[in-house]
């Protein structure tokens, strides 16, 4: 099983102002920027006009790291705490499913594991410690 974990800072609508200043204070790489505007139509959750622009997932490479940002979904709470999480990348929805259920023990699920657009398996998971955990499958497998 391939496992990888990478920072992921979540941004309270400044993420675009963020990933300039890790470009010009860091050196980082843009690999990859999609805004909240650019995912696909989900009528279960309407996208509000202002969140358009607000950054759905960015990917940095900071030297051998990658860094992954996003603002947050407007109306969804940012606090110190919270806007400093893992992202954990597996190569299996099994290894997703196994990892994720073992961090819920003791803690709670925020997004449970499931399909996305982007991920065969996908989910939020705070740990018993309260540490945020994104626990995502690559693409194809």
């Amino acid at each position: 099983m391939k496992l990888r974990m990478n920072p992921y800072l979540v941004m309270d609508g400044n993420a675009r102002e963020a990933i300039d200043f890790y470009v010009s204070a860091l050196g980082a790489e843009v690999l990859g920027i999609q805004s909240f505007g650019e995912m696909p139509a989900n009528p279960e959750f309407p996208l509000p006009e202002g969140a358009k622009d607000r950054i759905s997932h960015a990917l940095l490479k900071v030297g051998e790291t990658n860094l992954m940002l996003s603002d947050t979904f407007p109306g969804t709470p940012h606090e110190k705490g919270n806007h400093v999480t893992i992202c954990i990348t597996t190569d299996s929805k099994e290894a997703s499913r196994t990892i994720y259920d073992a961090l819920e023990k003791g803690g709670r699920a925020s997004m449970p594991l499931q399909e996305t657009f982007w991920s065969p398996a996908y989910g939020i998971v705070i740990d018993q410690y309260g540490v945020t955990f994104h626990v995502t499958t690559e693409t194809g497998q």
